[in-house]
This record gives C-alpha cells, sequence and structure tokens, in this order.
C-alpha cells in the first residue's frame, strides 16, 4: 500500500485532502478511472487502466472528461492551501503516461469565487431524481456559461422548442441503440445497484427513479425504487451541452474542467444537475449532434440541470488505492 507523501511544499495530510478532493469528482457510473503519483515537485494525474468501460467508452473521451474534472477540483483544493497550480496537460515524457502535472506555480490568495467552489466541492452529487417544474433563471443561465468560458469552453443552452426536440430525439435514439449492447448494459449493471461494501458505482438510493416509456427524456435504468405508475418523470428540465472548441485527447481533458467548473457553479447557485451522456456515447449520434451545433463545436456531454431534493453522496475509493508508486516516474 502507498502512502500519502508531502508533496508542492505541502505535508501529507493536506497532500491528502487535496486528493479527496480530485476524487470527488464525477465519472461514468462512478467508475472513478483516476490516480495520482506523488513526488516532492509535483503531484501528476493519471487514468486508471482498470477502470476503463470499453463497450461504453471505447476511445476513452469519458475516461478523460471524469479525469479533467478531477484535475480541476485538485486545483482549487491547492489554491485553498494557498498555493498557485501550475498544470502541464499531456505533458509525455516529462511524466510518462500521465494526463497532467501539477507543480507548484507560487502562492495563491483564494479570492470568494474560488472558496465558494471549493466549498461545493464536498456538496456537489449528481442527482437522478426528478426535478421541479421551475425553470433556472437567466442570471443562473449566465454563471454557467460563464463557468465554461473560464475554463476554455463553451456550454451551449439548449433553448427553442425545436432544439428541446432534437435533443430529445437525439438522447432516444442513443438510448435504444445501448440498450440493444449487451456488452454496454453488462458494464451498467456491474456498477449498479446495492453492493454491499462497495466503494464506487451508482447505490439504489442514488438511483433516481426506474425509466418508463411516457418519458420525455430517456435516463439510464440503475435499478431505482419504484415509481407512480404512468406519471411522467419530467418533461421541462434545463438541458446544455459541454463543448470544446477542438477535438482530442487535450480537448478532452479541458472540457472536463469545464464540465465541473460549471457543476460546481450549479451548486453554489442551489442547482442540482445529472448527466445525459448517451448521445456523446454513441458514434453516429454525436456527430449528429455535432452537426446541429453547428459544426464548428465538439459536445462532451449533456447537462440536465434544475432544482431537485438533496441526495446523498456516492460511495468514493480510498486514497490508498488511487496513488501509484513514485519510484516508477520518468523524469
Amino acid at each position: 500500500m502507498t502512502e500519502v507523501l508531502a508533496a508542492l511544499g505541502l505535508a501529507p495530510e493536506q497532500v491528502e485532502a487535496v486528493l479527496t478532493a480530485a476524487s470527488l469528482a464525477p465519472s461514468v457510473h462512478n467508475s472513478q478511472p483516476w490516480r495520482f503519483r506523488l513526488l516532492p515537485d509535483r503531484i501528476e494525474l493519471h487514468a486508471d487502466p482498470d477502470r476503463t468501460l470499453p463497450a461504453t467508452d471505447p476511445d476513452g473521451h469519458e475516461m478523460r472528461l471524469a479525469c479533467g474534472a478531477a484535475l480541476l477540483n485538485l486545483r482549487l483544493a491547492l489554491q485553498g492551501f494557498g498555493v498557485r497550480p501550475l498544470v502541464t496537460i499531456l505533458p509525455g515524457q516529462e511524466a510518462h503516461g500521465a494526463l497532467a502535472t501539477i507543480r507548484r506555480g507560487g502562492q495563491l490568495a483564494p479570492d470568494d469565487e474560488m472558496l465558494a467552489l471549493l466549498k461545493a466541492v464536498p456538496q456537489r452529487r449528481t442527482n437522478r431524481h426528478p426535478f421541479f417544474e421551475s425553470g433556472v433563471e437567466g442570471r443562473h443561465r449566465h454563471a454557467l456559461v460563464r463557468a465554461a468560458e473560464l475554463e476554455r469552453s463553451w456550454l451551449h443552452v439548449v433553448d427553442t422548442r425545436e432544439e428541446v426536440a432534437r435533443m430529445k430525439s437525439f438522447v432516444r435514439r442513443a438510448h435504444t441503440i445501448q440498450l440493444r449492447d449487451p456488452e454496454v448494459q453488462a458494464e451498467l449493471e456491474s456498477f449498479t445497484g446495492d453492493r454491499p461494501g462497495a466503494a464506487d458505482g451508482v447505490p439504489r438510493a442514488n438511483a433516481g427513479f426506474r425509466p418508463e416509456t411516457q418519458d420525455e427524456w430517456i435516463f439510464r435504468d440503475f435499478q431505482a425504487g419504484e415509481r407512480v405508475a404512468g406519471k411522467d418523470y419530467e418533461s421541462n428540465p434545463l438541458v446544455a451541452v459541454v463543448c470544446s472548441h477542438y477535438r482530442g485527447q487535450l480537448a478532452d481533458i479541458q472540457a472536463g474542467q469545464a464540465m465541473q467548473r460549471v457543476l460546481l457553479t450549479a451548486t453554489t447557485l442551489g442547482l442540482s444537475a445529472s448527466f445525459m451522456s448517451q448521445p456523446v456515447e454513441v458514434r453516429n449520434v454525436r456527430e449528429e449532434l455535432r452537426r446541429a451545433l453547428g459544426g464548428t463545436l465538439v459536445p462532451h456531454t449533456l447537462l440536465r440541470i434544475g432544482y431537485s431534493t438533496p441526495v446523498p453522496a456516492t460511495p468514493r475509493r480510498p486514497i490508498s488505492e488511487l496513488l501509484m508508486e513514485p519510484t516508477n516516474s520518468a523524469s
């Protein structure tokens, strides 16, 4: 078992707090596909090859998106300790196999906005329960768009009735394709339901409600509890698409940071959010979605945003399981 070491001028207990914050990022099926290597002068962020979902995420896009979200949490936690994080994405031979390295770039006095986002890190939840029918007001929408822009990405808010109908069609088609794929369904089932002692996955308490045919938006079945028969799940959440301005692994990680800043900003505003990522996971539907967005934006995930009742935290892997041996690093 690898122990938490001092790094970046922080004591081991401070480093553990930083990694704990990073580990609270969202990921597909709460698979938590990240690992960290600690060295005195840097923290390395790696993807965990044992946490891949080859059927659901064959090219590793959503794994990198999740790692990007963890990277943003890590940055915020370092700033909370007064450290200015100096981030290199895809560092290459400097840290072989790493998605990012984080070094100390001096001191930084945290501002109120950063502290609010840091406070939101342990409060954020993926909320699969129905949302209330009250809409998200304009100033909150602008705050969410600004959050993505701060991470050099774009949040496309779905506004018109025609675009909402088109997005529903994309979600339904991709969901139907995945339902017919036994390997995709097997991956879902392996992370679903009450699994005693599990440190990952989506327990029944976090699963929302079982989907039914009359629902206007289609959600994954995480083996949730029963619901009122015949009642529509919900009809009018705010739907937004997290986008980058280019393709590639760098864009995936950057978009993951933007996605997480949007989610944390939503949390500070009292909003809940969950994912409708099926259209991005099915290649043909993803390309249609890209064309529907004008052809210049690259979609990374669909967010469903609104007001809902609180949900409990999902389980998390212990930090000891996320650490890599420091002696294996190439510098």
